[in-house]
Parts: structure tokens; sequence; C-alpha cells
């Protein structure tokens, strides 16, 4: 049987293991961090490749069952005033909750913690990964699945670096029962906007932090896009309280207080008062930023990276997850039509960096028309979601 490793144990990580696995592999999964990554990261829209393994394996739930569904696309203006609406379904769920369910199908005999992946290396037979512990593995296929911060991206593209994309979103989640009935109405069973000069807002519902769906106990979740100048501004805005700068994101509890403070009152003068009641009721608002990535291979022998490890593509297409899921379903097919691993990764990677650099284009062009040249259109289907293009 051949083997398989996975750097990233997280939503491309685990379901290329999942994948790998059916296909005959003995996979092992590697992530850095030390405990399991509950309670990490908001909320994520559903599009279909993201809960493909639900819908196409047998569980004993749908994908109903882990998700809230909206029928509105919905926008708000000053004193909660509805200023466009039309229909839009989708469904949305929390980033913990889908990790929940595909660990769960994984399992965690092969899930191994606390391993950070150092450095790679290959020959005509297998590949080598090192780690910081002094551990070393070997194996037929290694999957670089471990997102923005890629050691496998560093390792073997090192001239491709992330570029910031002018602007950091705030982000953060608040239980529903802590905000008031007219903002809780606005936002369920809606894809929820607000636009402002050189700024926008999203908001939606997603599952409580135990799962629950019921209204009342789920959580309202939303990003919140502002300008920040590249340099000395951002490198002191994301700096951390123990003192370190962020390159990715500032995690809940780490932000400045002072920064918090000033983005909330903003948020109070700015914004429609429902968005600015979600934002003043967060506990702790965290900051991530927004950055483009792109390679220019994905395929290197026995080595494939996949997801954010490849691309990371600005959140307004809301398809970040479905990216990752779809490059391991895209590359489980390649191998299953190949049996030599290097032929089967040759031949996937040309659709996996067209759809790359296509998303990437995308997100661009409608983070530039909110955050830059204010011609963002509500009425505008090019500003929908979509893997593949908007509502696609």
């Amino acid at each position: 049987m051949s083997r398989a490793i996975v750097v990233g144990g997280s939503f491309a990580g685990l379901t290329a293991g999942l994948l790998l696995r059916e296909q005959g592999f003995e996979v092992d999964i590697f992530e850095r961090t030390p405990s399991h990554l509950d309670g990490r990261g908001g909320g994520i829209v559903l599009q279909p490749d993201t809960v493909r393994w639900i819908a196409e394996r047998p569980h004993p739930f749908g994908v109903d069952d882990v998700s809230i569904g909206s029928t509105v696309m919905r926008y708000l203006g000053p004193d909660n005033k509805i200023t466009y609406e039309e229909p839009a379904t989708w469904r949305f769920s929390s980033w913990t909750t889908m990790y929940r369910v595909l660990l769960d199908d994984f399992g965690t005999d092969h899930y191994h913690l606390g391993e950070y992946a150092v450095g790679v290396s290959q020959d005509a037979d297998r590949a080598e990964l090192r780690f910081v512990s002094g551990r070393t593995e070997r194996a037929e296929l290694v999957v670089f699945a471990d997102g923005i911060s890629s050691v496998g991206r560093r390792r073997l593209q090192p001239r491709v670096l992330p570029r910031y994309a002018g602007y950091i979103g705030w982000r953060g989640c608040v239980p529903e029962r802590d905000v008031t009935p007219e903002t809780a109405e606005l936002i369920n069973d809606a894809l929820a906007y607000a636009v402002i000069d050189n700024s926008h807002i999203c908001m939606y519902a997603i599952p409580g932090a135990d799962g629950s769906l019921g209204r009342g106990n789920r959580q309202m979740n939303y990003v919140w896009y502002r300008n920040v100048a590249e340099g000395p501004e951002l490198d002191e805005m994301t700096t951390d309280l123990r003192g370190f700068t962020a390159p990715v994101s500032v995690h809940p509890g780490q932000v400045q207080p002072r920064f918090v403070d000033a983005m909330r009152a903003e948020a109070t003068a700015l914004l429609p008062p429902a968005a600015a009641e979600l934002i003043e009721r967060t506990a702790e608002p965290y900051i991530q930023i927004v950055l483009d990535i792109a390679v220019r291979s994905m395929a290197f022998g026995r080595i494939a990276l996949i997801g954010d490890a490849a691309f990371a593509a600005r959140p307004h297409a809301a398809a970040g997850t479905a990216k990752a899921a779809a490059d391991a379903w895209s590359l489980a097919a390649a191998l299953a039509a190949h049996t030599d691993i290097p032929t089967a990764l040759a031949a996937w990677e040309p659709e996996r960096l067209a759809l790359g650099n296509d998303l990437l284009s995308r997100v661009a062009e409608m983070g530039a028309r909110s955050q830059f040249t204010n011609t963002w259109d509500p009425a505008d289907p090019a500003l929908h979601f979509g893997l593949y293009g908007p509502d696609r």
C-alpha cells in the first residue's frame, strides 16, 4: 500500500486525507498546532464543493443538519432601512462545525498534533518530510494543505510572497440571544450587507458554538472590511498583545484594546445600527489581514500544494473552503486515473492553476469596487458568491 502524508489538519487537509484514504493510500495528517482546531475561524458559506463529502458519502445527518439557510440577500442603510433585496439561496455554517464533521470521519489515530514540518525533499520513489521535533517521515505522496503561511510553498516556491490587498477584515461572532430582536430579524434568513464609502460589511447567521441551529441559540457572524495603509500603520495595528506582529491574523483576545475601541466607535458612527450592534456586542473581535497569494506551480513531482497553500483569495466570493475541497477532489480523481503519482499530479495541475488565477482576479475586482472605487452595486450579479463564477 502506498503512503500519503498530508501537512495541515484543517479543512483542506482533512478533505484530502479522507479522499486519499478512499483511493487506497495509507494516510497520515500532521498538524502543527498542539491541540485540535475547534473554535478557530468564524462563518463559512457552504458552496457545493464545500459540502460534497457530506452530500456524497453516508452520514447520519445531512447538510441541513450542520448549517443555516437564507432566502434573501439584503442591503441595510441608515436607520436599518432595507435599501435593496433580492432572492438568494445560501447555506451558512461555522468553521468549527465543519471541522468537527471531517475530523470525526477521519479519526484521530493518524491525525498527529504538534508536529511542525520544516523541510521537504524527494527522490524518484518517495518524498521526505522533516519536522522541528526531529521526526522524519517518508511517503510516496506529500500534500501540503498548510494554509496561507504554508511551509510547503515557502520551500518549493520561495519567491512567491503574499501581497497585501490594502485592507483588513474585522471579524467576529456574537450570540443571537445577545442582540436586539430587530437586529436578529434583519439578519435571520439573509445574507446581509451594508456598503459605505471605501468599506463594506457582510453578515449572516451561523450555528452556535455548540452547533445549535435554533433561533436564539445561533451566532451572528460578520466581516467588516477597513482600509489600512501598508507600512507602519498596518504594522502597529497588527502587533498583538505579546508584541509580535501578525502576518495573517491577530487572534481573538490578542488585538490591542485601543484599536478595538476605535473600531467600535467608528462602527457606531458609520454603519447601520444592526451592523454596529453586532460589532459592539462581540466579546473579542479579531483582525484578518486580506492577502493575495498565487503560485506558479502546484505539482512538484510527488508533492502537491492545495487550498490556501497554493492560492489564497480574498473572501469576497466566499470560495476559500470550496476551493480547498475542490482541489482535494480533483487530486483524488487524477490519482484514480493515473497509477504513476508524478504523472497524476502533472495532469491535475493545469486546471487548478487556471481556476486559482481566475478566482484571484475576480475577488480583486470585487475588493476594488467596495474599498477603493466605490462602484459596488447591490444589483450587479458579478458581485455574487461563487467559486467558478458568480452564483456558480
